[in-house]
């Protein structure tokens, strides 16, 4: 039987600093592939140069990725400033509505960091522009220096809801995650339940109430050593299970 294919969006990106690209992680599709067990195809990340209805006929559920550029605060009906960094306008116009079609068809999603604030904002929510100029909240960005090792090491718990999907998920109401990002979710959309923190009070997972398909979706990395990382393969198995159960019934 052929294995559920996965729509893993990825991000525009300049080889040589001027050739055009759309490229993600290689640890992306290997986590999909060689964990949840799916075929693994990167989506250029576009509307003009895809249909979301295409998207939902080809790909049996999607992985929104993490991505240097940022949600353009348009989005969520704030005004552009320095600290929201850069912006991929063509990937906001693709993401967001497949996000919203997907959570309402109940077809799986799994949104990690850019991707985690992505189905914030598509379900109305709002984003700080940088976490770690707010009061009493620390840097979650990556080190600047070091090994890839060294800047996708453990470096906080977070903490879940007491009997939530990913305390139920993960047998465990505290895990230690790597962290790489800037921003996080300032005000959760109407359907978006934060379901861990990290110490500093930064949201860190969440899903949509009553969505009828797989929509946890985590601020951290949990592509990196996925195959050996237990809170990862956890995350991605469950991922893959709903897109087999997706599959099975269309």
């Amino acid at each position: 039987m052929a294995r559920p294919v996965v729509g893993i969006i990825g991000n525009r990106f300049l080889i040589n600093d001027e050739y055009p690209a759309h490229a993600s992680g290689s640890m992306n599709s290997e986590a999909i592939a060689k964990v949840s067990g799916c075929v693994p195809l990167m989506v250029p990340s576009d509307s003009d140069l895809v249909e979301i209805e295409d998207l939902l006929a080809c790909c049996d559920g999607f992985m929104f990725t993490g991505g240097r550029p940022n949600v353009h605060p348009e989005e969520y009906g704030e005004e552009e400033t320095e600290a929201h960094g850069l912006f991929d306008r063509a990937r906001d116009s693709l993401t967001l509505p497949l996000i919203r079609a997907c959570v309402e068809r109940g077809q799986p999603i799994f949104g990690v960091c850019r991707g985690f604030q992505e189905v914030n904002v598509a379900m109305g929510g709002s984003l700080h522009p940088e976490i770690r100029d707010l009061e009493g909240r620390d840097n979650h960005r990556m080190p600047p220096d070091g090994t890839l090792e060294e800047k996708f090491a453990l470096r906080h718990v977070v903490t879940f809801s007491d009997d939530g999907p990913f305390e139920q998920l993960l047998g465990a109401r505290q895990v230690m995650t790597n962290t790489l990002h800037g921003q996080g979710i300032k005000v959760a959309g109407p359907r978006v339940i934060v379901d861990g923190h990290a110490p500093d009070g930064t949201p860190e997972a969440l899903y949509i109430k009553d969505a009828p398909g797989f929509t946890l979706s985590v601020q951290w990395h949990p592509e990196w050593n996925a195959e050996n990382d237990r809170v990862s393969r956890k995350l991605f198995g469950a991922f893959g299970d709903a897109v087999r159960d997706w599959a099975a019934k269309t």
